[in-house]
């Protein structure tokens, strides 16, 4: 009776035992587990704002000194180019053509074009300042997507738009973007977010954030 008793007790032991020792070394675990994943989405967020960053810069850049890519040698902007000009003055469908067409190559238009892709794409790249960016860009990309208007089957002379979308195309994607990146402090990871964020008048001042 003693040694089975004793028996009875040590198998009813083991298995509590054992899962003690598993519910001891779980939060530990799912802890680390959570870390890990916020350290890869913070770093994954990082470098989808730098890359970001490097589309508006890229774009300030090749139309200032006219790199060979998007604008061609000797046609940048200090060169005497437009940056405005050949985009606005080949809008040809949707509602505000005329408008774009009258804002082709004016120096307020160059000036505010150049600005905004220079203000954001340093913005996001050093990862401060992401909510003023985020309006901006998000305001360029809108008037980027009038212009272009990718609901018209047609232009204006009747030809085929050759839209290959109704609604959803690219610029419309990165304001997303932008957005998103501006919601999550994605400027606090692989970006100088956090030191901006502790300066006393962006503290004072959240929209600078």
């Amino acid at each position: 009776m003693a040694v089975h008793e004793h028996a009875h007790r040590t198998a009813g032991l083991h298995l509590p035992s054992f899962r003690r020792g598993r519910a001891a070394t779980a939060p530990g675990t799912a802890e680390s587990a959570l870390e890990g994943t916020h350290t890869v989405r913070a770093r994954l967020l990082g470098s989808l704002r730098i890359l970001m960053g490097f589309v508006f810069l890229w774009a300030f850049l090749d139309k200032t000194f006219g790199l060979g890519y998007a604008t061609g040698s000797g046609k940048g902007w200090i060169d005497g180019g437009s940056p405005t000009k050949g985009f606005l003055s080949g809008v040809a469908a949707g509602p505000l053509e005329s408008t774009f067409h009258s804002w082709a190559g004016a120096a307020w238009a160059d000036r505010l074009f150049m600005l905004g892709l220079l203000g954001v794409g340093a913005a996001l790249v050093a990862g401060i300042g992401l909510r003023l960016a985020a309006v901006a860009g998000t305001a360029m990309m809108a008037l980027m997507w009038m212009a272009e208007w990718p609901p018209a089957q047609h232009l204006s002379d009747g030809a085929p738009s050759m839209s290959t979308n109704p609604f959803a195309d690219h610029h419309l994607v990165y304001a997303l973007v932008l957005i998103a990146l501006a919601a999550a402090s994605a400027g606090d990871t692989l970006g100088a977010g956090r030191r901006w964020a502790a300066l006393p008048f962006v503290r004072d001042n959240g929209w600078l954030r």
